[in-house]
């Protein structure tokens, strides 16, 4: 599978375009065209209508200690800024960045590898993004360094195995990735990944807010009032798809790491004795839902978290990761994580955070001269109406990017095969095998011809699917093209409309995946459809 050719499809086919890209783009931004809007549309739904509207909450499902309760939220993205404090994003939540001097190119701490490399009686430490194709960017970079051609590579005598610059306590002897200067980075300093901006007519401090960074906290806030407005009894997990911001330092790979994404997240309260339970129950329902949308086993991993790995707040948690085409041979990239959060956010908001740092939001001190973080004083505590018994909640958090895992969808599916074409010569096949609760376009409505009234019940028909699904109508062109471009498209059925139709009101179907043609009655469209969706 080739990243290029995945890219070079999502935006031929209108998936994905760089934001502002007449402008030159901008990077860590996408924007979804006309199929990639439908597609994300069909992710989210998906996984809304599995997880809470579809949800069975009278039945005890596999692997879940009880019955529980699923609810939804659509909560602001400029939240107050105490929210973030006390969650600890404002305190913890950055990574270590560091800066050329010489290029002014910025980089992450810890994406920057390189390896000892001995030529010309010198020996420095050369660096490279983590990637691919890092060893390829060391030896050019030594190469040039040395002023070295590439016949005499064999003078480049490399020392030990590639490792991240975080190993690496001096910078002297280090040669940045874009420069052939040594010395030439900065020490690492924090970065805060928050976007900053300010709340009312005044610009001042005291009017700094922050886009989040994540939709979790806008349902710890909203706990009790989720309670009380619903009545549920605990467990009850509360889910939300939104807008998640993050300025992060080197975004890449495509829509994988992105400044601007939307995340599809659960927070299920539950009794701390049962959250164990709950956590593996978590674990094992979302691993299964990627398998049956259409991933494969083999390209899906569970990733238990080492202890040093552990968020601040965690005491357990696992990564679904998959095999995308730009990760290297045997790696994977986090899809989800389920993490178990214990009661820490919860707490954090009634109790709150008094630290000793100085105030740089420009809030007032208190009369202690500490900053006035505190928690909101609510009581978030769940007291059980049957047995009386109050406690603080476990919280179980099952959060998806649907950036993603559309992404990922779509690496998946994509497939190359030979296929003749009208005159029995082999083609290239570009073929989407998209879940056909995911793909785009349900199916595609084709005139044989453009005439004998072809086009007319074609259209009847198209219009008939129209209320039902999203369809699409093409007359242009051979049909064998016309399938072509649908399997592009991730479309699994074509229905065509030939002579045959106008006599006995049937069409032929075809699948995408099979190739297999049928003859279906034009009044059996819809049913046909929708059954084969939901097989």
């Amino acid at each position: 599978m080739n990243m290029d050719s995945i890219v070079s499809l999502c935006k031929r086919r209108g998936f994905l375009f760089q934001s502002s890209e007449i402008y030159g783009g901008l990077q860590g931004f996408w924007d979804y065209g006309p199929l990639g809007v439908e597609l994300k549309r069909n992710v989210k739904d998906a996984w809304w209508s599995d997880m809470v509207s579809g949800h069975d909450d009278m039945s005890t499902l596999p692997g879940a200690p009880t019955p529980y309760a699923m609810e939804g939220l659509d909560c602001t993205i400029i939240m107050h800024p105490q929210v973030w404090k006390c969650s600890g994003h404002y305190d913890l939540f950055h990574d270590y960045m560091i800066d050329c001097r010489e290029t002014k190119k910025r980089y992450r701490h810890d994406q920057l590898n390189g390896r000892w490399v001995e030529a010309k009686e010198q020996r420095v430490f050369v660096t490279a993004p983590a990637g691919d194709d890092e060893q390829e960017h060391l030896t050019k970079q030594a190469l040039k360094f040395f002023h070295l051609r590439n016949k005499h590579i064999d003078e480049l005598k490399w020392d030990g195995e590639v490792t991240c610059l975080t190993e690496i306590e001096s910078f002297e002897q280090v040669l940045g990735p874009d420069t052939n200067k040594l010395g030439t980075l900065t020490e690492p300093r924090e970065f805060n990944l928050m976007f900053k901006t300010f709340v009312g007519a005044l610009s001042g401090e005291e009017g700094t807010a922050f886009l989040r960074p994540e939709t979790a906290q806008g349902i710890f806030v909203n706990f009790k009032n989720v309670l009380d407005s619903t009545r549920h009894r605990l467990p009850l997990g509360i889910a939300q798809i939104g807008k998640s911001f993050r300025n992060e330092i080197t975004p890449r790979n495509f829509t994988f790491r992105s400044r601007e994404f939307e995340q599809m997240e659960i927070e299920f309260f539950c009794h701390p004795d049962q959250s164990q339970e709950w956590y593996r129950y978590w674990r094992d329902r979302r691993l299964k839902w990627y398998h049956d949308m259409g991933i494969s086993e083999k390209n899906l991993i569970m990733r238990e978290h080492h202890k040093d790995e552990l968020a601040h707040y965690s005491i357990g948690t696992a990564d679904i990761e998959y095999a995308f085409p730009f990760m290297a041979d045997g790696e994977y990239g986090e899809l989800e994580g389920v993490a178990h959060r214990g009661d820490f956010d919860l707490r954090s908001h009634m109790e709150g955070k008094l630290d000793e740092t100085s105030d740089s939001l420009g809030l007032q001190l208190d009369e202690n001269g500490k900053p006035k973080w505190k928690g909101s004083g609510k009581d978030l505590s769940y007291r059980d109406d049957l047995t009386n018994e109050k406690y603080i909640p476990h919280v179980i958090e099952p959060s998806a990017g649907a950036d993603r895992a559309t992404l990922a969808f779509i690496c998946e599916a994509f497939y190359e095969d030979e296929q003749p074409d009208e005159n029995g010569k082999p083609q290239t096949r570009t073929v989407l095998r998209l879940h056909p609760r995911l793909a785009p376009i349900k199916a595609a409505i084709f005139p044989l011809v453009k005439k004998d009234g072809m086009p007319e019940v074609a259209k009847e028909v198209y219009l008939d699917l129209k209320k039902h699904f999203k369809v699409f109508y093409d007359e242009k062109g051979a049909v064998g093209r016309r399938y072509r471009r649908q399997d592009e498209a991730g479309t699994p059925y074509c229905i065509t409309v030939d002579g045959q139709s106008l006599a006995d009101q049937t069409v032929t179907i075809r699948d995408r995946d099979t190739l297999e043609q049928s003859r279906i009655r034009i009044d059996e469209c819809e049913q046909v459809i929708r059954e084969r969706m939901n097989r």
